[in-house]
């Protein structure tokens, strides 16, 4: 069984993967890619949402005769990720015990 992911939790991935430094795009996916099944064209569009509401820039440098496009977390973006994992903590912690204690009373 695979679980769809919603928008704010991806955001969340993201935003997750940049806490940890700059990076460019194709790093970035991959990234994400390598822990969750999703593709690339679904994860582009997050980058620029986040991107449209402030929670990341983006920078261009040159390499090797071509420009790669950086991710950069910003500081609404750090608190946005910080408030995004104390919220997954208890909807985690409420998902774990419906699943854990299926339909029996405390």
């Amino acid at each position: 069984m695979t679980f769809q992911l919603g928008s704010a939790l991806l955001e969340a991935c993201v935003l997750a993967v940049l806490s940890g430094g700059d990076t460019y795009g194709y790093v970035l996916t991959q990234s994400v890619k390598g822990k969750i099944e999703i593709s690339e064209s679904t994860l582009y569009p997050v980058m620029r949402r986040l991107q449209k509401g402030g929670y990341l820039e983006t920078y261009d440098q040159p390499y090797q005769g071509r420009n790669r496009r950086y991710y950069h977390i910003t500081e609404a973006g750090r608190q946005n990720l910080l408030e995004a994992r104390e919220e997954w903590k208890l909807y985690k912690k409420k998902v774990d015990q419906i699943l854990e204690e299926g339909t029996q009373n405390e």
